[in-house]
């Protein structure tokens, strides 16, 4: 996902979005701990969208 195909969504959709990440991150989370990951990277790119959702969501509300 990149920043450019956030910042045309509205504010809601953000949250929403947001929201799912952050759950895919805690599940991800479990995963690790209980040696069931398969795909590793998919939690570092899962923190990359969440902070490049926050970053957009931060532009929106400065400007």
């Amino acid at each position: 996902m990149k920043a450019s195909d956030l910042r045309p969504r509205t504010n809601d959709q953000l949250k929403e979005e947001l929201g799912n990440l952050r759950k895919e991150a805690f599940n991800l989370r479990f995963q690790k701990a209980s040696g069931q990951l398969q795909k590793t990277a998919r939690a570092r790119h899962i923190r990359r969208d969440i902070a490049r959702i926050k970053t957009v969501l931060g532009e929106k509300a400065a400007g």
